[in-house]
């Protein structure tokens, strides 16, 4: 049976249409479980009906004829309950239905199983018997199986045919994908489509009679590649970083390695030509990459196949002329690649989308400091359709709508002006306090990990840096950062903020974040080596880090640090010893450091219910919304079947924050929340109420918060929190809050909330 779902499942997936593919399932289940009758009843939700669309065994001319209303027969019981609904003799089932037109007479024997995609019922497949007969278990659960399957299917073909009538002009609902991670924004353009290198596959082998000619053809194609990566690396550096363009030098070594270029030069000294040599190098080595378990390694097969294709490419003198880039690009593939990304002139590139792509990719990575919206994870993306195609990338609901209509064109058109717009009106704010009409005031901080966002937190008004994200910088590396490299970087980003404080965090990798350089395997990353746990396994690498903090406290005073994933009393007893034999070591050796403030991340449900003893050993909690959500909800935002769970306006949530901030107001410690929540109106709405002294926030959300902070009478947010507090859905909550905001003129922060 195994055998024939795969077969199904794949025959499906190569139809053209709904049609086709309905008319092939019907037939194909009928076959399998030699039934009498196998048929496909599809949803009509505008209408409330369940319609017959395909059928081996009943009249043909029944097909599209026949509707059910929702709830009505057994189809409809099915459907409605959710479950199969298995039948010996339907037509004496109470709920049971005849309908002339299908010819159904005759067949007593009735299975109905729901196809169900997401929560919603797509439709029902029924098979049907003549004989007085339930249908065996093992038969039950084959067609279970198969509508379980058969929702992802017939979602793909919806899509492709959906393409198809976009293509005809004829399709009146735009079509929308749902993607599983984003960087914020909005951005609307023309979808310039890039393929992976699976070219290289098809170079074939050939003997050569001289080796030393291929070999210095070879050469000079590495060299030419260089050059061009010192161009791409050039052309970047006013947007970032030395340190974050150190990822241009990772390919560089990668192009002068031996696994890639020796490799390839034996090949060709034992008789194979150029191209031939290095297709079976590349691809040795892209295949052990793709094969390792942890998913920042795998991402790196796609960057040695990027740049063996840039070099095949130029072996085989098929260098491709510069691309012409429309003026508003959005890049999109099934994996983009960094060199792909660099290629778009920056002022060109509005948006990025990406069938796989997670938050640990250098292009990820790359998105976030060049201030571009992107969707990444969008499964059911099919970029060779989509090429030339008008596109909009919606950063804030997590989806792309494919060739908008003219009236949705004008309306996404309508909120990135309005965004611009907002933007440039809230600039007097700048240097404004974020203070509400009553006197009530907090700090509004800016989230960082990358020198583009410190020079600009530096001018737009925000009273200091409340995260800067450190493992950023050991991402866009190739080895662990020494103690002299990390003390220059940390000195220059409290030099670009002083006086202004600024919160390192300590390394906060493993979850979702691995190092390429130091790969972690675990079957639930989540919950495993991650965070202070690392560091504190690893002292030599957290003690060099914490040493590097402290000898840019010689310059500057302006340092607190973070330390992130503390789940227990323990954890930061150890972490707080550390420190404490990193500042002796420092002071024995003369360096005249300060002594610092210290924080921890709440963000562990253990570390709330103990945060009455640990925010007596700290200077300043910080609450990471994102993380507590994800635990507290038991909730992974990153995978699409359970990503629309995860809300920080969850009474659960709030409760357990709320908590936090009233003990740390006992015990005297500033409080700051420092996730998604802090950036999005209807939280910081709720936030503010609660008393919280500090948000901080990526800097585009800076000015919008202060704009509802400036709006907002402290007292009434307080008599909005007590009504709050006493909702049970998190999506009442956000109605109600995005109720309130518009009641005081802010109904322009509405479209920056979730």
């Amino acid at each position: 049976m195994l055998d024939t779902l795969r077969r199904i499942v794949q025959d499906i997936n190569a139809t053209r249409d709904l049609d086709e593919a309905l008319h092939l399932i019907v037939a194909e289940v009928k076959a399998a479980i030699h039934t009498d009758v196998c048929s496909v009843y599809m949803a009509d939700h505008t209408r409330g009906e369940h319609v017959l669309m395909a059928t081996d065994g009943l009249r043909p001319g029944a097909i599209g004829k026949v509707r059910l209303k929702f709830g009505q027969g057994l189809t409809g019981l099915a459907a409605s309950r959710a479950e199969p609904v298995n039948v010996e003799n339907a037509p004496a089932h109470p709920a049971f239905r005849y309908i002339a037109a299908t010819g159904e007479a005759p067949f007593h024997g009735f299975l109905g199983v729901p196809i169900i995609r997401r929560r919603k019922v797509l439709g029902v497949l029924v098979v049907q018997q003549r004989e007085q007969r339930k249908y065996t278990p093992d038969e039950e659960s084959f067609v279970v199986t198969l509508a379980a399957q058969l929702a992802g299917c017939i979602n793909q073909v919806e899509i492709r045919q959906s393409l198809e009538r976009l293509d005809d002009d004829v399709l009146s609902d735009t079509l929308f994908l749902e993607g599983v991670a984003s960087a914020r924004g909005l951005a609307l353009g023309e979808a310039v489509v890039v393929f992976p290198a699976t070219a290289m596959g098809l170079v074939p082998d050939k003997d050569i009679d001289n080796p030393e000619t291929e070999a210095s053809r070879f050469r000079q194609a590495v060299a030419a590649e260089l050059a061009e990566l010192q161009r791409l690396s050039e052309r970047m550096r006013l947007l970032l970083s030395p340190g974050d363009r150190a990822l241009f030098d990772a390919y560089a070594m990668l192009l002068g390695s031996d696994s890639l270029v020796n490799g390839t030069l034996e090949r060709i000294q034992a008789g194979n030509w150029a191209p031939g040599a290095l297709r079976a190098t590349v691809l040795e080595y892209a295949n052990i990459f793709a094969e390792m378990d942890d998913p920042y390694l795998r991402e790196r097969a796609a960057d040695i196949l990027d740049l063996g294709q840039r070099l095949l490419d130029r072996l085989q003198e098929a260098q491709a002329v510069n691309r012409h880039y429309p003026d508003h690009v959005i890049l999109m593939g099934e994996e983009i690649s960094v060199s792909q990304l660099l290629d778009v002139p920056p002022e060109k590139l509005k948006g990025l989308v990406s069938v796989r792509g997670t938050g640990t990719s250098h292009v990820a990575l790359l998105a976030r400091g060049l201030g571009v919206p992107a969707v990444f994870g969008v499964s059911n993306l099919p970029p060779g359709r989509l090429h030339g195609r008008e596109v909009v990338v919606d950063g804030y609901t997590v989806r792309v709508c494919i060739q908008p209509s003219p009236a949705l064109r004008q309306e996404y058109q309508k909120l990135i002006a309005q965004e611009a717009e907002l933007s440039r009106d809230l600039q007097h704010l700048r240097d404004l306090p974020a203070e509400t009409p009553d006197g009530h005031r907090l700090e509004l901080h800016a989230n960082s990990g990358l020198f583009a966002d410190i020079a600009a937190a530096r001018n737009s008004g925000v009273q200091g840096v409340g995260l800067y994200r450190s493992e950023l910088h050991f991402f866009l590396r190739d080895r662990f950062p020494g103690e002299e490299e990390q003390a220059t970087l940390y000195t220059r980003v409290l030099r670009i903020m002083d006086p202004h404080p600024v919160v390192l965090r300590t390394l906060d990798i493993g979850g979702d974040k691995p190092l390429p350089y130091f790969p972690i395997s675990e079957q639930n990353p989540f919950l495993g080596w991650r965070g202070i746990r690392i560091s504190l396994d690893q002292p030599d690498l957290f003690k060099t880090q914490l040493r590097a903090m402290l000898r840019a406290t010689v310059a500057y005073s302006n340092l607190s640090i973070l330390l992130p994933m503390i789940s227990s009393v323990g954890e930061l007893r150890e972490a707080l010893e550390l420190l404490r034999c990193a500042e002796a070591e420092l002071r024995e050796d003369g360096v005249p450091i300060q002594t610092p403030r210290v924080g921890i991340m709440v963000e562990v449900p253990s570390a709330v219910y103990q945060i009455d003893t640990l925010v007596r050993m700290v200077d300043f909690v910080s609450i990471g919304s994102n993380d507590l959500t994800q635990y507290l909800l038991a909730v992974d935002r990153n995978n699409d079947r359970v990503a629309k769970l995860y809300d920080p306006l969850h009474p659960a949530v709030l409760m357990a924050i709320r908590y936090v901030i009233e003990r740390c107001q006992v015990a005297g410690r500033p409080v700051s929340v420092c996730g998604e929540m802090a950036g999005d109106p209807a939280s910081a709405l709720v936030l503010m109420a609660m008393g919280v002294d500090s948000l901080s926030m990526n800097l585009g959300s800076v000015l919008k918060i202060k704009w509802l902070i400036r709006s907002i009478r402290y007292e009434a947010a307080q008599d909005f929190l007590a009504e709050v507090m006493t909702l049970d859905h998190a999506a009442i909550i956000r109605e109600r809050a995005n109720g309130f905001l518009d009641q005081h003129g802010l109904s322009g922060l509405l479209r920056v909330g979730k």
